[in-house]
């Protein structure tokens, strides 16, 4: 017969049993959770063009210090007779062939040469997963350097390409003879905004592009899953979704995507991979910078800044703010403009004429 005492151990022997096994297979279950999520975020691996399985190379392509192929594209007059040399970062989900184009007699008449290329991880560009600002400096610096563009030369970036601009007036300023932002992306962490000046700005993005900065400046480790959630708030941008105020910017989508050219260039964009060159943009831009553009010095060349009123993707207050903190950037606004300003019939003339002519 069963005492009180014996019942009362056998209770807690038993108790004391299941608390072992549960300190076993509790860390057991926590450690594959972790293991499983950690696999479920990890990106693919790059496609590198001319690799096993890659995509072919159909690109000029040079190759860097660090062992990476860049991919670019040349127009305008032969390089050897041109007077000025003009060197153009493409934005988000471009690549070496898209930029200004201007008519060729406007090109022949002011000698201009432009070349184009792939920033690290788009098109035929090898993907660089330390790329920054200044990396991206340096890999222009490269490029001109392999294609003698002489000891200084232009720049002008287009929409997130301005983040290579910026990086090159901070690491390489005395190589650069002039250069242009057209409709460029801001990061909203940049020390020098007020903070209820970037807060309105801010809130106003679509609750989708708010998370995707979230995750590229807190988590960038998690931008790659993050933006593969359906279930999730994720980047209209990315989407083809977002809301574009302007009338003509709006025009400019509806036919890129009836007419076939938006699915082309992203796939000549993402062909290596969506990772390297798109989320690593957003990495990149919306990260953490080593430098705030509002803290540069006046460089020894003109800077042009490019931006329309009604642009949908950034807002024209921050640029306004930039551009009366840095009193050397000549700043010109155009009204009733959105984001597309390369779409702008007559645009390039202009920008390509007051870029070369200021200096």
């Amino acid at each position: 017969m069963a005492t009180p005492n014996s019942t009362i151990n056998q209770k807690s022997s038993s108790s004391s049993g299941r608390e072992a096994r549960l300190s076993l297979i509790l860390p057991l279950v926590i450690g594959l959770w972790s293991w499983l999520f950690y696999v479920a975020i990890q990106p693919e691996e790059p496609k590198l063009c001319g690799s096993g399985g890659g995509p072919p190379v159909t690109a000029s392509r040079i190759r860097l210090r660090d062992g990476r192929f860049l991919a670019y594209s040349e127009r305008g007059v032969d390089k050897e007779l041109a007077k000025f040399k003009i060197v153009f970062c493409h934005g988000f989900g471009s690549s070496r062939l898209d930029g200004l184009r201007p008519p060729h007699d406007l090109v022949e008449e002011l000698g201009a040469y432009i070349v184009g290329y792939d920033r690290a991880g788009y098109g035929e560009s090898d993907p660089n997963p330390r790329r920054s600002p200044k990396s991206e400096a340096l890999d222009i610096q490269e490029l001109a350097d392999a294609l003698e563009l002489g000891s200084r030369f232009y720049l002008i970036g287009f929409s997130l390409g301005g983040y290579a601009v910026w990086g090159s007036i901070k690491y390489i300023p005395g190589r650069l003879a002039g250069a242009t932002l057209l409709a460029p992306v801001v990061n909203y962490h940049w020390p020098g905004f007020p903070k209820n000046l970037i807060t309105e700005a801010y809130n106003k993005q679509h609750l989708g592009d708010q998370w995707a900065l979230r995750i590229a400046y807190y988590a960038p480790w998690l931008l790659n899953w993050w933006m593969k959630q359906s279930w999730l708030p994720t980047s209209t941008v990315i989407s083809g979704k977002v809301h574009l105020p302007n009338r003509w910017d709006s025009q400019v989508r509806d036919q890129a995507v009836s007419n076939g050219i938006a699915q082309k260039r992203f796939k000549l964009a993402t062909q290596q991979g969506i990772h390297e060159s798109y989320y690593r943009d957003m990495m990149v831009m919306f990260g953490k910078w080593e430098f705030d553009p509002m803290d540069l010095l006046e460089p020894p060349f003109p800077v042009h800044l490019w931006h329309g009123d009604e642009d949908g993707l950034v807002p024209v207050t921050l640029q306004r703010f930039i551009a009366s903190r840095l009193k050397w950037i000549e700043y010109h606004e155009l009204s009733m403009t959105g984001h597309y300003l390369s779409a702008v019939p007559g645009l390039g003339d202009v920008v390509l004429k007051t870029l070369l002519v200021s200096s």
